[in-house]
């Protein structure tokens, strides 16, 4: 998008039914204090909260839990911060701000709109929501992780580089997506979503990804999907595929040599 005279990275970030935890247990004994259990990212966010509300943390041990692989384009540590922040909000009876999520964020990183409980246009870099898109939309996904991972702050000139080239592409494949959202059409979204994963393919490209695109019509799919700043590939479907759809899914990616891992995405 061209907010104003530079371009900016926009997202509509895909949930899936995948998790990052965190816990804060208030210590009643005495004791040395254990080391934080926090990543960097979280720590900090855990100290600009605590300075916004000009709070002091209680005696106490962080515990997290993450099913999110690092570096694949799952938002992992977004996620890990906003699990900490939401945190933070229950240890000290506040109400959740997403003012306050916002302003941690901006102080920390690039971030996708996973603080919000629905779909969003959002500036991820300006950490700005566009427009809200609302929960109608859900899919099944069926989909691979495949090996290495990505620095998003690393790719992000590429990323912009690419997005310039192929504006036109780009403005045509958001008004297709808004359009599916607007009209609350899984099989639209799904469409949108394809050729912008096509598009990726053109600055990070996925092994796997030709292979879905052909294979689609046989499992009927609705669309392909991307982790673009990640290692990320996979089905949409508007409908829960059959058992026995996933058992061949299951070995057509095993044919590819990787491991298949269905979830729900999305909130309809």
């Amino acid at each position: 998008m061209r907010p104003d005279t530079d371009p900016e990275i926009a997202v509509v970030s895909f949930p899936v039914d995948r998790h990052s935890w965190v816990y804060f247990t208030p210590r009643t004994t005495a004791g040395p204090p254990r080391p934080p259990a926090l990543g960097e990212k979280s720590a900090t966010a855990a100290r600009l909260f605590l300075d916004h509300y000009g709070l002091a943390l209680p005696p106490g041990d962080w515990r997290t839990h993450s099913e999110l692989p690092v570096g694949v384009g799952m938002a992992s540590s977004t996620a890990d911060i906003v699990a900490t922040l939401r945190c933070l909000f229950r240890v000290f009876s506040l109400p959740y701000d997403t003012d306050v999520v916002l302003g941690v964020l901006t102080d920390i990183e690039r971030a996708d709109s996973v603080f919000l409980d629905e779909f969003a246009l959002y500036l991820s870099g300006r950490h700005r929501v566009v427009r809200r898109l609302g929960q109608d939309i859900g899919f099944h996904t069926a989909y691979v992780t495949e090996p290495g991972t990505v620095d998003t702050a690393a790719v992000t000139p590429l990323l912009l580089d690419h997005y310039r080239r192929r504006g036109e592409e780009y403005h045509r494949c958001l008004t297709d997506l808004l359009k599916g959202f607007d009209s609350g059409d899984p099989a639209a979204v799904a469409r949108a979503a394809t050729t912008s994963a096509a598009l990726s393919q053109e600055v990070l490209p996925k092994a796997t990804f030709s292979s879905l695109q052909a294979h689609r019509e046989r499992f009927g799919a609705d669309g392909v999907f991307v982790a673009h700043t990640g290692c990320l590939a996979g089905y949409l479907f508007a409908s829960h595929p059959r058992a026995e759809v996933k058992s061949e899914l299951s070995a057509f990616f095993h044919s590819l040599g990787h491991q298949c891992t269905f979830t729900q995405g999305g909130y309809g």
